[in-house]
């Protein structure tokens, strides 16, 4: 009876030591969870730890809701996991979820929920109370007013932007004030042009032009060419100031045509008709006329500038004399100041 008995201890012993084994060896993960504060004000914080343990070599997955633990309940960030190794191969997984509340109530916290192969393994529940601010109705004085905005500290990268405008404005500035100040320099060392000579009237313009030619001698030096074309110049620019007829532009033909209805001009036609036509010949069909036609048409210019100059009053010669005498002396003394 004692040998059955104890046989029998024995076997449950081996029974109870292999249960054992295999109850170690399928033991699951186990989660649990604390908080800090169990009871905070509306708005304020607390921290929910989170603690998983593991085999070492038994991937877990932990499930943590991204925005609300629950309605009223919001998590405001979860730090990243950390895994510390401790004794008979256990691993260790912690992981904190900072959480607010601005519902007064209690709420009991919903359980973590953590994926061990093909089992769901939660955590235990914990209770967070969410109360208002005491507000005491009959003491007005213990109200307190919004607080005023916090001034932002001082951080010379905001000022970049106003610092390097002000450095360019100023440059900018520097840059004009420079070449103003050059062109200013190069204008005071351009030299003063003289006064310029009064203009003398188209009769003594004339005869001074022609007194230039005869001086030049210019046919004489077989210039023919030359000399037709500056003594008809002078002839037709007399011709613009003495009668406003635009005869720099106009052909001889042109020229005589329109000059024949003029009274003044019916005695001398045919002295501007012999120089122009004479000159058209020397210039286009090259021409050389002999001394004494060269000598005319000199004397039928001078002939022709006396007969047409225009006559005029006493009167108005006097007071044209004064204001060319006054002209005279104002570029004299300007000659004389520079």
């Amino acid at each position: 009876m004692n040998l059955i008995k104890k046989v029998i201890l024995s076997i449950a012993a081996l029974f109870a030591v292999f249960m054992e084994n295999g109850t170690m060896t399928a033991q699951n993960a186990l989660v649990d969870v604390r908080i800090d504060s169990a009871a905070i004000l509306i708005g304020e914080q607390t921290a929910l730890h989170l603690t998983v343990t593991t085999a070492k070599d038994k991937p877990v997955r932990i499930l943590i809701p991204t925005d609300t633990l629950m309605k009223g309940v919001e998590i405001l960030s979860v730090s990243a996991p950390d895994s510390t190794l401790i004794e008979n191969d256990k691993l260790v997984i912690k992981q904190n979820l900072l959480l607010t509340s601005f519902d007064s109530s209690l709420y009991l916290l919903p359980p973590l929920k953590v994926v061990d192969g093909m089992d769901t393994i939660q955590s235990n529940q914990v209770a967070l109370k969410v109360s208002t601010v005491p507000v005491h109705v009959d003491k007005p004085e213990e109200f307190y007013d919004i607080k005023e905005i916090w001034k932002a500290p001082f951080v010379l990268a905001d000022y970049y932007a106003i610092i390097y405008g002000v450095l360019l404005t100023l440059f900018l500035i520097c840059v004009v004030v420079y070449i103003v100040q050059r062109l200013r320099k190069r204008r005071s060392s351009l030299p003063v042009a003289a006064a310029s000579a009064p203009k003398l009237p188209p009769y003594e313009q004339a005869i001074k032009e022609l007194d230039s030619i005869k001086k030049m001698k210019l046919w004489q030096q077989g210039l023919n060419k030359e000399y037709y074309t500056a003594l008809t110049e002078t002839v037709r620019k007399y011709i613009v100031d003495r009668f406003g007829v635009n005869a720099m532009e106009m052909t001889s033909a042109e020229i005589l045509d329109m000059l024949s209805k003029e009274e003044i001009v019916v005695p001398v036609y045919d002295r501007l008709k012999q120089i122009l036509l004479l000159a058209d010949y020397v210039k286009f069909a090259k021409i050389h006329p002999l001394p004494d036609e060269n000598d005319l048409s000199l004397t039928n210019a001078y002939l022709f500038v006396n007969e047409t100059k225009q006559k005029m009053k006493a009167a108005d010669q006097e007071e044209g004399e004064e204001v060319g005498n006054e002209i005279s002396k104002d570029t004299n003394d300007s000659k004389i100041k520079n």
